[in-house]
C-alpha cells in the first residue's frame, strides 16, 4: 500500500497549482491531507473522482477558511472515523481516520504555537492525541499516523539547530516527539534514511525553499506492530503546491 500525506495548505489553491495531475500521476493507494482550508461543499468532489478517488473524505474546521484534513482513498475502508470524540480538538477538524482489514490510517493536523496562547493549546492537543493513540492502538495495533507534526525531532532535521525559542524546535515539543515514538511508532522516514539535507516545509521567505532551508516537520508515524512491513519511505520535494511537500511511505500488508 502507497500511502502519501501532504499539507497542502489550502486545498482549493493546490488545485489552482496542478495538485489534481500531481495526485493521478503520484498514483498512491491512500492521500493523507492537512490544512485544507474548505468545506467539503466548497468543493467539486467530481473533480477527485475523475482522477481516480472515487471514496474521499473532509473533516473540516468549525472556522470557515481554517485547518481541516481530509483522505482520498483508491479502495473503499471498511470504516471511517471523524474527529477523535474529544472536543477541544475536534473543532479544528484536526483528525480523519480510514480503516481496513489489515491497516488503519489516520490524518493528522498538529496545530502550530504561533503565539503563547496557541503554543499552550498545541501542548494541550500533544497531550491528549498522545493518550487517545496510545488507547487506540491497543484496539488496532497497526496504525499509521500520518500529517504534520509542526515539530522537528532531531537537530538534522532542520537547516539551522542552533534555532533557540521557537515552537517547532522547543525541547519540550522534541522530548514529545521523542516520547511518542517510544510509546509505539516508527518515524518511517528516518527508519530507512539517515542522511541530512530532508526537509518537508520551507518559509515562503528569504528564497527558503530554493536554498533547501527546510524544517522537517511532516511524518509518516507507524505502528510498531507494522515495522517489518515498512518497503519504502521518502519526501517529495518536486511537488510544489504549498510551502510543505508530500511525504510517502510503502507498507506490505
Amino acid at each position: 500500500m502507497k500511502i502519501i500525506s501532504y499539507n497542502v495548505n489550502g486545498i482549493r489553491a493546490a488545485i489552482r497549482k496542478g495538485f489534481l495531475e500531481w495526485l493521478q500521476q503520484a498514483n498512491p493507494d491512500v492521500l493523507c491531507i492537512q490544512e485544507t482550508k474548505a468545506q467539503k461543499e466548497q468543493l467539486d468532489l467530481e473533480a477527485f473522482e475523475q482522477a481516480g478517488y472515487k471514496y474521499n473524505y473532509w473533516y473540516s474546521a468549525q472556522k470557515k477558511g481554517y485547518s481541516g484534513v481530509a483522505i482520498l482513498c483508491k479502495e473503499e475502508p471498511n470504516n471511517v472515523v471523524y474527529g477523535t470524540g474529544i472536543e477541544t480538538m475536534d473543532f479544528e477538524g484536526r483528525n480523519l481516520r480510514v480503516d481496513y482489514d489489515n491497516i488503519s490510517i489516520m490524518s493528522m493536523y498538529l496545530p502550530s504555537g504561533t503565539n503563547d496562547a496557541r503554543l499552550n493549546f498545541k501542548f494541550q492537543y500533544m497531550d491528549e492525541i498522545k493518550e487517545y493513540l496510545a488507547n487506540l492502538r491497543k484496539e488496532i495495533p497497526n496504525l499509521v499516523v500520518c500529517g504534520d507534526y509542526n515539530i522537528c525531532h532531531e537537530e538534522i532535521d532542520i537547516h539551522n539547530p542552533k534555532m533557540k525559542g521557537v515552537s517547532g524546535f522547543l525541547p519540550e515539543e522534541r522530548a514529545w516527539i521523542g516520547s511518542f515514538i517510544d510509546s509505539g511508532f516508527i518515524d518511517s522516514f528516518r527508519h530507512l534514511n539517515k542522511e541530512p539535507h530532508h526537509y518537508s516545509w520551507w518559509s515562503y521567505r528569504a528564497n527558503a525553499r530554493a536554498n533547501n532551508k527546510g524544517w522537517r516537520i511532516d511524518y509518516n508515524m507507524v505502528g510498531k506492530a507494522l515495522k517489518d512491513n515498512i518497503t519504502r519511505a521518502t519526501i517529495l520535494p518536486e511537488a510544489k503546491h504549498s510551502d510543505h511537500c508530500p511525504i510517502l511511505v510503502e507498507i506490505d500488508i
